[in-house]
């Protein structure tokens, strides 16, 4: 019987093959949902889709892009706020 913590669909169902031929079931968090643009909710690219522990381990130019706003703004935004701020 499986773990009670595993039931709910927290946990998506992972299907792995051991080395002795058996396939068992494995439960792994999902992924959280894709960085999205603060003014336009586009879906930012470049943005590692990870869980913090990964993203800690990562280097910093797969997290993020390296231009202003990067992370927090699509480019389209990004441009339009910086001829607004000067």
């Amino acid at each position: 019987m499986v773990a009670g913590r595993f039931r709910s669909r927290t946990f998506r169902r992972v299907f792995r093959k051991t080395p002795g031929g058996n396939t068992v079931m494995h439960y792994a968090l999902r992924k959280p949902s894709k960085a999205k643009c603060s003014i336009c909710g586009s879906v930012l690219q470049g943005i590692a889709r990870a869980r913090p522990t990964k993203l800690k381990n990562m280097p910093k130019s797969r997290r993020t892009v390296s231009r202003p706003y990067g992370g927090n703004l699509c480019s389209k935004c990004m441009r339009q706020a910086i001829k607004n701020k000067i």
